[in-house]
């Protein structure tokens, strides 16, 4: 009976104190309402002032989040004191160092790629649609988010990547500028005059109309191959992969039209035998021997 009657007085207990909150309860409640419509008037806000930037698109995202984060989290605080009168900044503060040292450990490499998220966010460089080569990946970027970086290959693939190899890891900007320098190997046969085949790969290459003359054509003798003198030709034109390849396309044709017209050979390999003892030659239809 006791027990009973312990078990009641508690319960008893415990209905008053629910009663006696309600009234807490229900500015809580209040404060969590008020908070939802300041928090969607703050990114209003928020986006209004960020949209006259030039930040880009997923950087705006990221501080329209982070303003209804900080709104949030202050009226949680507001409404947990209202309801708990007890609870202190200090206490709290402290619940929530302990906790993030905890959740620090327990996802560390998540925290590590969207603080690179945000970093990469905030330099200029790499921007969507600019080409680029990292740790072996190579593509197009399509889109920057906090924890990782979708980058399309040039044949069609989508690789995932995430932010802090990006970030670790030096990352070749293809496309950062409208125009970059192309190469090809040509090589000439060692009975050219190799002023006068400069002249001819350069004239050719000039008269090409994807190379950009104007910021010069360097022909260089490189060296000297097994069976020719190679020439290193060098000529800028647009900077995306595909501009690459049509520019040295266009290059290779118009040399190779322009060397022949000219009479320079492009020499195959030449392969010379050489023997340590004379070697005798039979001549056919020499009538001088005669047949079993």
């Amino acid at each position: 009976m006791n027990y009973i009657k312990t078990l009641r007085d508690q319960l008893q207990n415990m209905g008053e104190g629910f009663v006696e909150s309600l009234p807490s309860l229900a500015i809580a409640i209040f404060i969590v309402f008020l908070t939802w419509i300041v928090a969607r008037f703050g990114a209003r806000i928020s986006d209004m002032i960020v949209g006259r930037t030039e930040l880009r698109a997923s950087l705006k995202t990221l501080i329209d989040t982070l303003v209804k984060l900080g709104i949030w989290l202050a009226g949680l605080f507001i409404a947990a004191i209202v309801v708990m009168p007890g609870l202190t900044a200090a206490s709290l503060l402290a619940g929530l160092g302990i906790g993030a040292v905890a959740i620090g450990f327990a996802f560390q490499d998540i925290f590590e790629n969207f603080l690179a998220g945000v970093l990469i966010m905030l330099r200029e460089k790499m921007r969507i649609g600019d080409v680029i080569e990292c740790e072996g990946i190579s593509g197009k970027v399509e889109h920057i988010t906090l924890r990782e970086t979708h980058v399309r290959k040039l044949s069609g693939e989508l690789t995932v990547v995430p932010n802090s190899i990006l970030f670790k890891n030096p990352v070749e900007i293809l496309t950062d500028d409208s125009q970059r320098r192309h190469e090809v190997v040509v090589g000439v046969s060692y009975d050219t005059q190799l002023d006068r085949a400069a002249e001819v790969i350069r004239q050719a290459v000039e008269d090409v109309e994807d190379v950009l003359a104007s910021k010069g054509i360097d022909i260089f003798a490189q060296e000297f191959n097994s069976s020719s003198v190679d020439f290193l030709v060098r000529w800028w034109a647009g900077s995306t992969p595909r501009d690459g390849w049509e520019s040295k396309d266009k290059v290779v044709r118009a040399v190779k039209a322009a060397l022949d017209e000219a009479g320079i050979e492009i020499p195959f390999p030449y392969v010379t035998h050489t023997f340590k003892e004379t070697v005798p030659v039979s001549h056919l239809g020499d009538t001088s021997r005669s047949t079993p």
